[in-house]
């Protein structure tokens, strides 16, 4: 990433910020078109499916498009043995930026439908199975995420990390949140996905637990990653190895 660091952070902004506008946006659209929960959610999963996708695509090559800190603490814990990739000095900068931007994302959205610019949200989200669902849900973003960088594969992260995010929507009990920008951003609407500040403590919580577990499963399938030297022959008789990078 060859952007300077006031770039980053400021990708990183508008990239989180974007992301709560089509979360709590969408979110506001389905329950004003539709009374059933199901279509409610369906709308709401699809467009962050949709959304999220571009944003990585677009703000990728500028920041890496991480638009989470647990995304950002877990590659700057990965990279800084190698001494390259996401520094202690980005983490600093990226994490109030995407946590500020998704403030700003929720009051967008909420002015966007004449709703109350900051209205904290009701919506109590503490019982412990949804804890549960949050922990699986960010472990297999990491999982994901620093996989794919593994196996060389980071190019396909635009459509894998939305395509993941679809999914647990569904499959978790939580519906996925597994970011904690995110979570506090959802915090300021009191509309279909908003959280109740109350919950956004023991999200973030279980986000933090599921992000360390995640890693560690990346070591258990993948092994740890050794930083390669500039100067390393290539082997011809195997894949060439790369230094790990992050989408």
């Amino acid at each position: 990433m060859s952007a300077s660091l006031s770039r980053r952070a400021l990708a990183e902004a508008v990239g989180s910020a974007a992301l709560v506008t089509v979360v709590v946006g969408s979110g506001i659209q389905a329950t004003e078109l539709s009374r059933d929960v199901g279509v409610q959610l369906l709308a709401n999963s699809l467009s962050t499916v949709f959304g999220l996708g571009v944003l990585i695509l677009l703000l990728g090559p500028v920041s890496g498009a991480h638009f989470n800190p647990v995304v950002t603490l877990a590659a700057w814990f990965t990279d800084r043995r190698a001494g390259d990739g996401v520094t202690a000095r980005d983490a600093a900068a990226y994490v109030p930026a995407q946590v500020a931007g998704a403030v700003a994302g929720a009051v967008l959205a909420d002015a966007m439908f004449g709703k109350p610019l900051v209205r904290f949200s009701t919506h109590d989200r503490s019982a412990g199975h949804l804890l549960l669902g949050e922990l699986v849900a960010t472990a297999g973003l990491v999982l994901l995420i620093f996989g794919l960088t593994r196996v060389g594969r980071a190019h396909f992260a635009p459509i894998a990390v939305a395509s993941y995010i679809g999914a647990a929507y569904w499959f978790t009990s939580s519906t996925s949140f597994a970011n904690p920008a995110v979570t506090i951003g959802r915090a300021f609407t009191d509309t279909f996905a908003g959280i109740e500040p109350g919950s956004v403590g023991p999200f973030t919580a279980a986000q933090t637990v599921g992000a360390a577990a995640g890693l560690a499963l990346v070591t258990a399938v993948f092994g740890r990653s050794t930083p390669v030297r500039p100067d390393a022959p290539a082997l011809h008789d195997g894949p060439e190895l790369t230094a790990p990078t992050h989408p």
